[in-house]
């Protein structure tokens, strides 16, 4: 089986298929990457690229970020910082019509800024703010899909590991990174506000406006905000100013969120210990999964998958940007049936060298070829959108982890009510995409800013 396309094609639904029999991704992708090599070019080669490459992959310095943030986000969980977050931004938002919804999700986004997982934002959030919710007799599906909606903020919110692991395939710099993810990433908070307004509007009763908070109370809540606006300030601010790179950042940040829980009696030896375990577990299964998308990698690379599929396009005479729309669907899709950091994995060494393909190769391009921009630019534009798309299958069926999560914690409403709800949101996410496929700027310009 000599042609590219269909050997590839076939690797790919193998490893769809070992997945969906429960295999662990890391392991199929070893197995079906390992294969593959072999039988291109015999098991000599393949033993010569295992006794080097995982060292050469677990040896990158930017990979060392990593753990930080995972153990950050980790802390962060146990030290309560989301009772703090929520509420705060209940005593500014939860006096409006569905104000209490509105402040779940300003919590979430908060949480996520110094989380950066969305099944930790989305569990976590939930365990403060449905009680909440439920006590202002909020609708079930309201209440939970805003805490569902929420909980994907935690991927695209910097620092976000899976942001980091994207930077990581793509060679791209992940304080640039981080930077084009800020705008979006509040974007994303105002469309799921302005959801949820509409959402009340139409049906006042799914959320009732809760009590104005008194002036003690309202200053109390307000200066709760202040820790995490110092840990979120000093993080992201000290990498933007250029007063330290992501590794020595995270360790700052693990340092304060540790120093917050440390004051507020809430870390222990042994909540510290079941940290740094979890930790562990997470980080070791994050760059097994990195091992296998780089044999995979290899792989597609020696059959030339992306280059003969770059071409094809090519006779087809497709637009570049309908392969971009194309492309975002099937991540959309893909999102339905399998977590984000798996997927991210698992299709950008596949895309990636596409989109390179298609927008004239390793060199600047001229103006209105393929994209019409930089490799460094379309690694970060294609990278908040892939990202984003992604936190779309969080929230969709038949996986939507996030819903899974919410309905665990919420088990008096239907899991298909949240579904239910979820169309709104998932209407405001596309609004988001589009605009950023229409607007590359939303995301570029901020980078382009703190690079001079």
């Amino acid at each position: 089986m000599s042609d590219p396309i269909t050997l590839g094609i076939l690797a790919l639904v193998v490893l769809v298929v070992l997945i969906a029999i429960r295999i662990p991704i890391a392991y199929g992708m070893i197995l079906v990457g390992g294969i593959g090599i072999a039988w291109l070019n015999g098991p000599a080669l393949l033993l010569s690229q295992l006794k080097t490459l995982a060292y050469g992959q677990f040896s990158i310095y930017d990979l060392s970020v990593v753990p930080m943030f995972v153990l950050m986000g980790e802390l962060a969980t146990v030290a309560g910082l989301s009772q703090a977050l929520f509420r705060g931004a209940n005593a500014w938002l939860g006096w409006m019509r569905g104000g209490t919804a509105m402040a779940a999700i300003a919590g979430c986004a908060g949480f996520g800024a110094v989380c950066g997982s969305s099944l930790a934002t989305a569990s976590t959030m939930g365990k403060v703010a449905l009680p909440e919710l439920k006590r202002y007799n909020y609708s079930g599906a309201l209440a939970t899909v805003s805490l569902a909606a929420g909980g994907v903020l935690g991927i695209l919110i910097p620092p976000s590991v899976v942001l980091i692991v994207y930077a990581v395939i793509v060679e791209a710099n992940i304080v640039t990174m981080f930077a084009a993810a800020l705008l979006p990433g509040i974007l994303a908070v105002i469309l799921f506000i302005v959801t949820i307004a509409i959402y009340v509007a139409v049906r006042p009763e799914a959320g009732p406006p809760g009590g104005a908070s008194d002036r003690a109370e309202f200053v109390s809540a307000t200066l709760g905000l202040l820790p995490v606006m110092v840990i979120f300030g000093l993080v992201l601010g000290g990498i933007y100013a250029g007063f330290f790179n992501p590794t020595p950042a995270a360790a700052v940040g693990v340092f304060l969120v540790w120093l917050y829980g440390l004051l507020k009696g809430k870390l222990d030896l042994r909540s510290c210990a079941a940290a740094l375990k979890a930790t562990a577990r997470t980080s070791g299964m994050i760059y097994l999964i990195l091992l296998g998308a780089e044999l995979m990698k290899i792989f597609m690379s020696r059959i030339g998958l992306p280059q003969q599929a770059a071409a094809w396009i090519a006779d087809s005479g497709m637009a570049p940007m309908m392969v971009m729309v194309l492309i975002l669907v099937a991540l959309i899709l893909l999102g339905c049936l399998m977590d984000s950091l798996s997927m991210i994995l698992l299709v950008i060494p596949f895309f990636w060298p596409m989109l390179l393909e298609i927008n004239g190769g390793l060199y600047q391009v001229a103006e209105g070829a393929g994209y019409g921009m930089s490799t460094e630019d379309l690694k970060v534009w294609f990278g908040i959108l892939a990202l984003i798309v992604v936190e779309l299958g969080l929230i969709t069926p038949p996986v939507g982890m996030n819903v899974f999560i919410i309905s665990a914690l919420a088990k008096d409403t239907p899991m298909i009510e949240t579904f239910k709800g979820v169309a709104p949101f998932f209407c405001a996410e596309l609004l988001r995409v589009a605009l950023l496929l229409a607007f590359p700027a939303l995301t570029l310009w901020l980078p382009r800013l703190l690079g001079g």
